[in-house]
């Protein structure tokens, strides 16, 4: 009996790859001469291409011919890859056009997208999507869109997909009677790939019908996989150059800025250039420069209110951080990340001036390679009142060197340095090492564990005692994933001195547990329903002595409709909040020493987002350390088309404990206006109730090539509150208008 069961554990996985059904190919077509990249598949080049004519279903019928009608050709010159697409409806009225804005969510409309796994390693890829306004939508797949690091809430990154990530590629579209075609143009000199001559590349496409929620993929996926799952794709034969990409995008801007903070506020004008440039060291290595980063156009950060112990998250919306930040992913996400580019140019809330910078990443052989290097200059506060000068950041280098090497089925192992040096003081500096690796078992079962240390030499003593002196921290979680099942479970240990300079952590010295089961029913006989989802959960923290400092375990159900609309029965939880010394949740209210446990409940509901006007939200009640806390939440999302489109958002909290009773509150009204996909109005307001602080947001863009353009932004800062409870005059206390021009310069044409 033993040996039988080691025959069936060596055996098992290979048996689940070889079930898997043969990957399908596709050739390209060598075009005599480009088609005109117009949406109307009408040049005779199309005529003779090879391609696709059948698509099956991963919603809701996984694997059920598609309901609607898809051809997709490919064509290739010396220069770029070509995609048509025919994307017939027989009820082309329904065909749900989404946002007209470049990267927009394609959840809530239809859509096209294709995958190229350029590499060939079942791991990585490109994808390049549209909807039927024509957007451009492009992204970079790592670890088949699995992983932590960061993330991003609208636009960013995850560990696996990294939206940021803007290529130089045109999409067209058009609409007739028969549906909508959709015509890409993708230069070799935006992609990377191993050497020119004769390729194989990995390929897939899905084709998203909104109004049925139907998710149409080439080669077959199984429905808890997503079109990231490119081990599972096809393939596509073509023949690509030895092109080697040379590209500079110069900018020019001029800004400014009046700080009312001050004793007497004056307009700060001023002006400054500076460059991004790329190079292609190899085929598959890329050097990106950065001179004078500016980072005027980035998104601001979503208001949160804290009522916990420990530190929140801000990810990182920074455009030239987040292009490859998911080949620099190591550590549990949001918790513990041993590299988070946010500790870079950012210090007490304040931009520190970046100097330069140049990252090299892409592949030796088999390796993936990743190389940063960042100089920031000192930063000086001046007080208004005394004349002091206080510096709030000293010039620092920070560079990361991160390698790992692939290997089939998932599987990986790799390692990450991080360093902070202070280069006024070598003295003054930060080291970070660490290990991490994943091992695919099937196509089911997944494994991941890393560790981390840190040395920061001006803290660092013998006094400590245990592992590495408590500067340490390593986690391990497995996930087993089918049509039915989801069951993972992890661990996560972080010492007392655990201190990454340049990462993220939310908290010290810990022991964390998390175990998740989840089941999906569904109801293939019920057309207007998809799917139960009963789950429960558990989530727990002890201090490394054992004590435990927090616990949560989440019993729910939730009810998913086939439009997309969604709620849970309500959900129940335990909690448990363990407080060694007394916690001041806000000023005056003190909650004693003690340990406090729990029971609330939370709904969360949504209607079908795809429609013109849609409403989601829910709340929390419940027991609360010493009393009660209500969370209501609400959102009311409306489109207009295509064109104009607005959210409205608030959560309000109303917590009443023995020690006190507060409410607060953060309020967000976002809004835009797409003139076409490449030019656009937005803005963002909120207002924190905790601060009393009103923040606008305005952006108008005009793109060209792979986000550069012209931009105007004006940011705005207003306190709304009383001297007596903030200690903060009320008016206005930053206002900044800035203009910037940009424009990308290919050097390979």
């Amino acid at each position: 009996m033993p040996r039988a069961l080691a025959a069936f554990a060596m055996t098992w996985p290979a048996a689940l790859v070889a079930q898997a059904p043969a990957a399908p190919t596709a050739i390209a077509t060598r075009a005599a001469g480009p088609p005109a990249i117009d949406g109307r598949l009408t040049d005779g080049a199309w005529t003779g291409a090879s391609g696709i004519e059948t698509l099956v279903q991963r919603e809701p019928f996984e694997g059920r011919p598609a309901s609607e009608r898809t051809r997709v050709r490919f064509l290739y010159d010396d220069q770029a890859l070509y995609v048509g697409a025919w994307l017939f409806d027989r009820d082309p009225s329904g065909v749900v056009t989404g946002q007209n804005l470049r990267d927009a969510s394609l959840t809530d409309s239809d859509a096209f997208l294709i995958v190229l796994d350029t590499y060939l390693d079942r791991q990585n890829g490109f994808v390049f999507g549209t909807t039927p306004a024509g957007i451009e939508y492009d992204g970079q797949v790592t670890n088949e869109g699995q992983g932590g690091g960061q993330q991003r809430q609208q636009s960013g990154t995850a560990g696996g997909f990294n939206l940021n990530w803007d290529g130089s590629w045109q999409v067209a579209t058009s609409r007739d009677s028969a549906g909508w075609y959709a015509e890409m143009r993708i230069p070799f000199s935006t992609l990377r790939y191993g050497k020119g001559g004769a390729q194989v590349w990995g390929l897939n496409l899905e084709r998203r019908i909104r109004r049925n929620n139907e998710l149409s993929v080439w080669a077959p996926l199984p429905r808890q996989f997503d079109i990231n799952r490119v081990s599972l794709a096809g393939t596509l034969q073509l023949e690509a150059p030895a092109k080697r990409v040379v590209t500079v995008s110069p900018y020019a801007l001029t800004e400014g800025f009046r700080d009312f903070r001050v004793a007497a506020p004056e307009t700060d004008l001023s002006a400054r250039l500076g460059a991004d440039a790329k190079i292609g060291v190899s085929q598959s290595l890329t050097l990106d420069l950065t001179l004078n980063t500016d980072f005027a156009l980035a998104e601001v950060d979503d208001q949160q209110v804290n009522l916990t112990r420990f530190s929140l998250f801000f990810p990182e919306k920074r455009g030239f951080f987040l292009e490859n930040a998911g080949a620099f992913a190591v550590g549990a996400s949001r918790s513990a990340e041993l590299f988070f580019t946010r500790r870079i140019g950012l210090a007490s809330g304040r931009e520190v001036p970046i100097i330069g910078g140049a990252r090299l990443t892409g592949k030796v052989g088999k390796v993936q390679l990743g190389l940063l290097s960042i100089q920031t200059d000192d930063l000086n506060e001046t007080d208004p009142s005394t004349g002091a000068v206080t510096q709030v950041s000293p010039s620092n280098n920070f560079s990361v060197f991160r390698l790992y090497r692939e290997f089939a089925n998932r599987s990986r192992l790799g390692g990450i340095l991080v360093s902070r040096v202070n280069t006024g003081d070598t003295g003054d500096n930060n080291l970070t090492v660490g290990l991490d690796g994943r091992l695919g078992i099937g196509q089911d079962i997944t494994l991941d564990g890393w560790l981390g240390l840190t040395r920061t030499p001006r803290y660092t003593t013998t006094d400590e005692g245990g592992f590495n002196d408590g500067e340490y921290a390593l986690g391990a979680s497995g996930q087993y994933s089918t049509r039915i099942w989801q069951i993972s479970a992890g661990y996560r240990q972080v010492g007392e001195a655990f201190n990454p300079e340049v990462g993220f952590v939310n908290r010290w010295a810990y022991r964390h547990g998390n175990a998740r089961i989840s089941r999906n029913v569904r109801t293939d006989g019920v057309p207007w329903f998809r799917e139960f989802r009963p789950h429960v959960s558990w989530n727990q923290f002890w201090s490394l002595d054992g004590f435990s400092e927090s616990y949560l375990v989440h019993i729910d159900m939730h009810f998913a409709f086939a439009n997309g609309a969604f709620f849970q029965l309500p959900g129940f939880n335990l909690t448990g909040e363990g407080l060694r010394e007394p916690f001041e949740i806000r000023p005056g209210i003190v909650i004693p020493a003690g340990s406090y446990d729990n029971i609330d409940w939370e709904f969360r509901a949504n209607t079908n987002r795809a429609a013109p006007l849609s409403v989601s939200g829910g709340w929390d009640l419940g027991g609360f350390y010493t009393g009660t806390r209500f969370g209501p939440t609400a959102t009311i999302a409306w489109r207009h088309g295509d064109v104009l489109s607005a959210t409205l958002r608030a959560n309000y909290f109303d917590v009443r404990l023995d020690e006190g009773r507060f409410t607060t509150a953060v309020y967000g009204l976002a809004g835009s206006w797409s003139f076409t996909p490449r030019a656009y109005l937005q803005a963002n307001v909120q207002y924190n109730d905790d601060t009393r602080n009103l923040a606008s947001n305005v952006r108008l863009g005009w793109l060209d090539d792979a986000g550069t353009g012209f931009f105007v932004v004006f940011n705005d800062a207003w306190h709304r509150g009383p001297f007596d409870r903030t200690g903060i005059l009320a008016g206005p206390q930053q206002r900044q208008l800035v203009v910037k021009i940009s424009r990308l310069l290919d050097l390979t044409r």
